[in-house]
């Protein structure tokens, strides 16, 4: 560790605003839309960017600014945006660095609204999207075209749990000259750090593990300082911006992220290795265990296995059904990454509008269940799945 540089812990709950004459001991909320000038030449200078300050909350918030630097030092970024929502960081980030024409490549296994913005809406724009199997990375170079922009992947993917190796696509980008942006919102910065890997970008839903208890939205985008600012003067004109009440709020949280995730992923391996042992699942994904087809590129990257678990019920839709009805304590909700224990059976909820073959081209098959294990005791947390596959 270098002189001065702190453990990632440390920088979550250290680095905040400066106080003000008050000498508060936590920052204080800045719930103000606007910021005054001292005179027209302060709001001159202030407008050119001559000085670095705060105009107006769509631009910046002390708030926000906490947050982004937070996560801007967990993660090895050199600046960031905080955006409303997750979306709306990914929407933002592409729409900001992309022009008509322009080529996505992208892995296969990406967040249904991700897809939908890939294949329903850049068309509009000329700006076309190639997948590649994230279980097959020797075919991504045959994806590049020479109007690939940028290459994308999330790692672990939703919800087959799936793992990516960041230094393949780091070095994939820097041979094609790509921008490489990682979605890390299954892993946050505390697990994984993709810019120490080669990526460009490094995207958050902060709604997920970074909030933790199921209360904001919220979304950031962070990396290197000349891509940032094309995508803050595009969040400054379109509006998408963070409120500061949810930035403080997720700052707070950050304060917590790692004694958080640990017990989480503590929960998460257990989970696993539970359901690896019934004799109603076929079989289970989890990125520390030995079974799974990528263990040694998640030990290689990640510190610890986060807290989803994906596994398959033997029986397939009806299985799966079942086992949702069955389901006394964890909860039956879309949203992960929450202090309760939450259950999933995409096949028939959340991606039941696909077809069979469409849901198995992202390795979703009829019994997959995703659990995002959550913070109760543990024993009560396999007691439910047990009775309810029982």
């Amino acid at each position: 560790m270098s002189k001065g540089k702190k453990h990632i812990e440390t920088e979550a709950i250290r680095s905040q605003l400066d106080r003000t004459q008050f000498l508060e001991h936590s920052s204080p909320l800045y719930l103000t839309s606007s910021f005054v000038f001292e005179d027209a030449e302060d709001m001159r200078a202030s407008f050119t960017e001559e000085k670095e300050r705060n105009i107006y909350s769509r631009f910046t918030n002390p708030n926000t600014s906490e947050l982004v630097e937070k996560v801007c030092l967990m993660e090895g970024a050199e600046n960031g945006y905080a955006f409303a929502t997750g979306m709306a960081a990914i929407y933002s980030t592409f729409a900001a660095l992309l022009e008509s024409g322009d080529h996505i490549v992208s892995a296969r296994s990406v967040f249904g609204s991700t897809h939908t913005l890939f294949t329903k809406y850049f068309p509009k724009w000329q700006i076309d999207t190639t997948y590649f199997d994230v279980t097959k990375p020797e075919t991504i170079a045959s994806c590049i075209t020479p109007k690939t922009k940028i290459l994308y992947a999330e790692s672990p993917t939703n919800p087959a749990v799936d793992i990516i190796d960041l230094d393949l696509l780091g070095a994939i980008a820097k041979a094609h000259n790509l921008i490489l942006i990682i979605d890390n919102c299954f892993a946050t910065p505390y697990v994984q750090q993709p810019m120490k890997h080669g990526a460009h970008l490094v995207i958050h839903s902060a709604t997920k593990l970074m909030d933790g208890q199921g209360r904001v939205l919220g979304g950031l985008t962070v990396g290197n300082a000349d891509l940032i600012r094309e995508i803050y003067l595009f969040a400054r004109n379109t509006g998408p911006a963070l409120s500061p009440f949810n930035a403080w709020l997720l700052s707070k949280s950050l304060e917590t992220l790692p004694v958080r995730v640990d017990r989480h992923c503590e929960n998460a391996l257990k989970v696993a290795e539970f359901l690896e042992n019934h004799a109603k699942v076929n079989w289970v994904k989890y990125p520390f265990l030995k079974s799974h087809p990528q263990y040694d590129v998640a030990k290689r990257q990640m510190k610890l296995g986060g807290n989803i678990v994906a596994f398959e019920l033997k029986g397939g839709v009806a299985a799966g059904r079942q086992f949702l009805n069955g389901i006394k304590m964890c909860s039956l909700s879309a949203n992960l990454g929450d202090t309760r224990t939450i259950v999933t059976h995409p096949a028939s909820t959340t991606h039941s509008k696909l077809s069979e073959a469409d849901r198995l081209e992202v390795s979703i098959t009829d019994g997959l269940v995703r659990i995002s294990v959550g913070l109760e005791h543990i024993d009560d947390i396999i007691a439910d799945l047990e009775q309810a596959l029982n």
